[in-house]
């Protein structure tokens, strides 16, 4: 049913729900990334349990009202606790109809549409293809629609702060989120404070979208068609401080505390690139932590300073995405050959090349383990969600120094950009990291290792009577003198792979509740969240699944072969074409179920439960048609769309 919300009311009820997903969708200069973080600071600081996904454009400035111009915020706040930001929103506010177009497929029946009126023109709805206005014909029946002018509503209520006609429209994102905030009961006493503070400079741009806030608040309340609230209570979560975080700013975190447990200071060598440019951002603010930034003019010089700086006796880190660990490749080498240590982050993204640089994907699986000439093996670790990004690099910055390695940690644009509530830990409670420099000139030998981690010994370069040489070729075991013997290379060779393959990782641990399951869902990084939700459903109703998530990618954990081989089917989910499972098959020799996505966008907890269900009855393999099964059933897709295409 459609309704119209231009009348006005005198009571409310509140309903209360267990969860609610929102979606806030519009021009990507609407401010819904502003609108979607303000809400879930409101959410985290009235105590839900919360995840979030924004989607980004690709393009730095898409031509306005356009559908590759539309920017999204996802939320799902809940009174319990949950895995992700929601399959398909309850609740649409679309600015324009560009956003209804995009994001309209993705709403469940029945669910709630808020609609921006005034942006519903001729000439804007001719942008993205409609023949007829939606508003006016039955295409949304099967929605509940509010149609609601919030340029006018908001330009009519900022005018005491003096603003524009065109800059009080601006703030109609802030009508936006005070009507949303009203609908939800959610606190709102620190907006003021908060956009105060944000238009610090312009003081009447922050009073008028105070007052915007304001207005879309007293809408809701006074409007007909919104007689109804809703409450979603706070969630029990264990005790602790929590804090709303994202997971590239975890990860910046992460790695100053990597630095103050470590005693070393932490220097980041790197070049801005999506979506891992934030880390930068964040770890620009800490030099009184001990921390310097250095914004290189490419991304080998960065991974070059990074690896100098650790050369000098510093944590070294750089970070990037795929494109970026692409062109550091030959630097990690050095780093392999020299046995330093050095923290390189990839945030992974879509490619092939630029690729798809907003989206994200899980495909740098293979490079990171095996994209450098020679054998070059590193530590491999995934964070699995945004609030584990920050455990995921102190465990990364300790593992390099202790056993004098490269580490790359592979996050990726879901995990870096959503957020959620983080506990956070006491420093002093954390163990302390040992960089282990050796002091001690007598018999001093640059590669002598030690007999439990391998790890090479390590001097501070100045330090009288420690000088050695170190460098991209071959180096003699012990000495480290320049070697061309073929009987010393191939010992370093094995003694470089042994020292990998001797890091000390956790035993994998599977979640199987029931102690009964024949199939086994294994997933790494931000496909945690998809697959256990899935998981969730499918106990919830009665199915007995187990499910094992990987954070250690190299080297593997010690029990992992063992896991995989007592399960009669294993279901390993990707956004790739099927990296981890091809490993899995490789090192264990055990059948695995590879289902790939590769839409620049995360598997929905929905798809996978499906999966699951199809895996237990035997139509998984046989499922030939759907792009999300086989190897096989990716080329039998590509080959019947060029037939379509070309009949």
């Amino acid at each position: 049913m459609t309704m119209q919300s231009h009348t006005r009311a005198s009571s409310n009820s509140t309903t209360k729900l267990e969860r609610v997903v929102i979606r806030f969708a519009g021009d990507s200069g609407d401010g819904m990334q502003l609108t979607g973080d303000r809400f879930t600071s409101e959410a985290a600081a009235f105590g839900n349990d919360l995840a979030t996904q924004p989607n980004f454009p690709a393009e730095i400035r898409a031509p306005q009202g356009t559908l590759p111009g539309v920017s999204s915020f996802q939320i799902q706040i809940a009174d319990y606790d949950i895995l992700t930001a929601g399959d398909r929103p309850d609740v649409l506010v679309a600015m324009n109809p560009a956003a209804l177009k995009a994001n309209i497929a993705d709403l469940p029946r029945g669910a709630t549409i808020l609609v921006n009126t005034d942006e519903f023109t001729k000439r804007n709805l001719s942008k993205v293809g409609y023949s007829a206005n939606p508003l006016e014909d039955d295409s949304l029946e099967e929605f509940v629609v509010h149609e609601v002018p919030m340029a006018t509503l908001t330009v009519g209520a900022v005018a005491p702060a003096g603003l524009s006609r065109k800059d009080g429209a601006r703030a109609k994102n802030m009508f936006a989120l005070g009507l949303l905030s009203w609908m939800y009961n959610r606190p709102n006493a620190g907006i003021d404070e908060f956009l105060r503070k944000k238009f610090a400079a312009k003081p009447d741009v922050a009073e008028g979208n105070i007052l915007a806030f304001r207005a879309g608040w007293n809408y809701g309340e006074t409007t007909e068609s919104f007689a109804t609230t809703y409450d979603v209570a706070a969630a029990t979560l264990p005790p602790g401080t929590y804090r709303q975080v994202t997971g590239n700013t975890a990860l910046a975190y992460g790695i100053v505390t990597a630095g103050r447990l470590s005693g070393l200071d932490v220097f980041l060598g790197t070049y801005p690139i999506t979506p891992a440019s934030d880390i930068l951002h964040e770890l620009s603010k800490h030099r009184n932590l001990g921390v310097t930034t250095f914004q290189a003019e490419d991304e080998i010089a960065g991974i070059g300073a990074a690896l100098g700086a650790s050369i000098g006796g510093t944590l070294g880190v750089t970070s990037t995405s795929g494109p970026g660990l692409a062109l550091k490749s030959e630097t990690i080498g050095l780093a392999v050959m020299t046995e330093m240590p050095l923290l390189i982050i990839d945030v992974q993204r879509g490619g092939p090349s630029t690729g798809l640089p907003t989206k994200t994907e899980q495909s740098d699986l293979l490079q990171a383990l095996y994209g450098r000439n020679g054998e070059s093996p590193v530590a491999v670790i995934a964070p699995r969600s945004p609030a584990d990004c920050f455990d995921a690099a102190v465990e990364a910055a300790r593992i390099a120094l202790v056993y004098r390695t490269p580490v790359l940690l592979l996050s990726d644009g879901a995990i870096a950009n959503g957020s959620e509530p983080w506990a956070i830990p006491t420093v002093s409670d954390m163990a302390p990291i040992d960089p282990g420099y050796t002091t001690d000139a007598s018999g001093f030998q640059p590669y002598a290792r030690d007999p439990e981690t391998l790890a090479r010994a390590m001097a501070l370069p100045g330090t009288a009577g420690l000088e050695h040489r170190i460098g991209g070729l071959e180096k003699a075991d012990g000495t480290g003198d320049i070697s061309y013997d073929p009987d010393n290379h191939d010992l370093m060779v094995r003694l470089r792979q042994a020292k990998i393959d001797n890091i000390a990782v956790p035993d994998a641990v599977v979640d199987d509740p029931s102690g009964r399951a024949d199939l086994l869902m294994v997933g790494w990084g931000s496909s945690y969240g998809p697959i256990g939700e899935a998981c969730r459903r499918a106990r919830r109703e009665g199915t007995h699944v187990a499910h094992l998530h990987l954070r250690n990618l190299n080297p593997l954990p010690a029990n992992l072969g063992e896991l995989l081989s007592g399960y009669s089917t294993v279901v390993a989910p990707e956004m790739n074409l099927g990296q981890l499972a091809t490993i899995l098959r490789s090192r264990y020799l055990v059948d695995i179920h590879s289902v790939t996505k590769v839409k620049g966008l995360a598997f929905l907890s929905d798809e996978l439960r499906q999966v699951i269900d199809a895996a237990l009855d035997g139509t998984l393999r046989a499922d030939e048609n759907a792009k999300t099964s086989t190897a096989l059933a990716s080329a039998t897709y590509c080959r019947t769309h060029i037939e379509e295409e070309t009949a």
